[in-house]
């Protein structure tokens, strides 16, 4: 008996849920990273673009522009392309709708977000263009956009898990400027769209059909958002927990912190491009000065890992980080490191601990399936033990709660 393949549980579930496995090793092969960079920077990419449609929704001429684009497309090209976009990428008529698609989206911004997948996912510049290419197709692609209505309502909360928080609203600050005038904007537009779909049907082909309803869902995504904050006024992309929204808030104001991106030759030949006061270039320069020693008290914080909320779950958007240390140790050959763990002083303290140990195990398994051998890392965790701020404040307590790393061997 055939079976069904479950449906998505979201939008972005259903444009990740394309890429099959031989296309993600075709698309590492042909792009020279691994397989888990790969994947990273395809959910990077696909909710930079859901995110900037749902962005620019408010913008009637993008949306012409968007359904005049798609209604000129062949459906059966794009559906027929998805096979090959690990081997070859966007191809003849495909490829001609992506070098239109992703500027009409990102505008004068695309290399930001090409810089925000190559920051995430660990990859070349070169590598991170090819997946933003990637990504489009599929995000056009049909089997992406059915139940496209359905699947908007809750997308917001999965683009954030590959999107730092707030990216959106300052890649697209005028359609946050816009917001006040925005409700009865799409809901006009929402009812001309509706119109647009009867007439346009009457002559267009089906993926055409789809592009309107493309148009009409994300509008209609907007208005129902905006609609909603008249009750709740937080934004619907961070209307996940409260929890959740402090610890990716501060991890991104952290970001924020770290200056400028600087490309690092290590000694392997190996070149990253990491964040001037980020903690990989920390760790390089203590790895390299032979004045500093070893000590049990040098403690270097990751600061760009985030975790499921009350879970060791690594979140995708840790992986560059991740790999970047990963790749210091293979060029650092006798370097050993241990991780360390760390929560608040809230709630039950047994609690914390396993948390704290949970999540110090997770850093390391993820180093190890990163190449670095078992013996060079060890976890532990400690709980609320070594508070670094006062835990009478929320702001102290999210420092608190942080992985470390520590040199126990150079």
């Amino acid at each position: 008996m055939a079976t069904t393949k479950p449906m998505a549980t979201s939008l972005l579930d259903g444009v990740l849920g394309l890429v099959t496995p031989e296309m993600k090793q075709a698309l590492a092969s042909r792009l020279g990273e691994s397989t888990t960079s790969v994947q990273s920077g395809l959910g990077t990419a696909a909710a930079a673009i859901l995110g900037g449609l749902v962005a620019k929704a408010s913008d009637s001429n993008f949306l012409n522009q968007i359904i005049g684009l798609i209604s000129g497309s062949s459906g059966q090209s794009i559906l027929s392309s998805l096979t090959n976009l690990g081997t070859s990428g966007p191809a003849g008529g495909v490829s001609d709708l992506v070098s239109k698609f992703l500027p009409m989206v990102f505008g004068s911004q695309q290399n930001e977000v090409t810089n925000l997948i190559t920051q995430r996912a660990g990859i070349t510049s070169s590598a991170a263009t090819g997946l933003l290419q990637t990504a489009a197709p599929l995000v056009l692609g049909p089997s992406a956009v059915s139940s496209l209505a359905s699947m908007l309502t809750a997308e917001g909360p999965n683009l954030q898990k590959y999107l730092p928080t707030g990216f959106l609203n300052n890649l697209f600050s005028g359609a946050a400027g816009a917001a006040s005038g925005m409700v009865s904007g799409a809901a006009n537009r929402a009812v001309a769209a509706e119109h647009a779909v009867v007439d346009e049907a009457k002559g267009m082909n089906w993926m055409a059909l789809i592009g309107v309803l493309v148009a009409l869902a994300v509008v209609w995504f907007v208005y129902r958002a905006l609609q909603g904050s008249k009750v709740d006024t937080r934004p619907v992309a961070t209307a996940a927990s409260d929890a959740t929204n402090t610890a990716s808030n501060a991890a991104n104001s952290a970001w924020a912190a770290l200056g400028s991106l600087v490309k690092t030759k290590l000694p392997d030949g190996t070149e990253l491009n990491i964040p001037q006061y980020g903690v990989e270039n920390k760790l390089i320069l203590f790895l390299q000065d032979s004045s500093k020693p070893v000590d049990a008290n040098t403690w270097f914080d990751f600061d760009r890992l985030l975790f499921d909320t009350g879970s060791a779950t690594l979140q995708p958007a840790s992986n560059e980080q991740l790999t970047n240390i990963a790749e210091i140790m293979k060029a650092y050959p006798n370097v050993k490191i241990k991780i360390g763990g760390y929560t608040d002083n809230t709630g039950d303290q047994a609690a914390n601990q396993k948390l704290s140990q949970d999540r110090a195990d997770s850093v390391k398994a993820e180093l190890i399936t990163l190449g670095v051998a078992p013996d060079r890392v060890e976890a532990q965790g400690y709980g609320a033990e070594h508070p670094v701020a006062d835990n009478t404040t929320e702001e102290g307590r999210q420092k608190n709660r942080r992985i470390s790393l520590r040199v126990t061997s150079k």
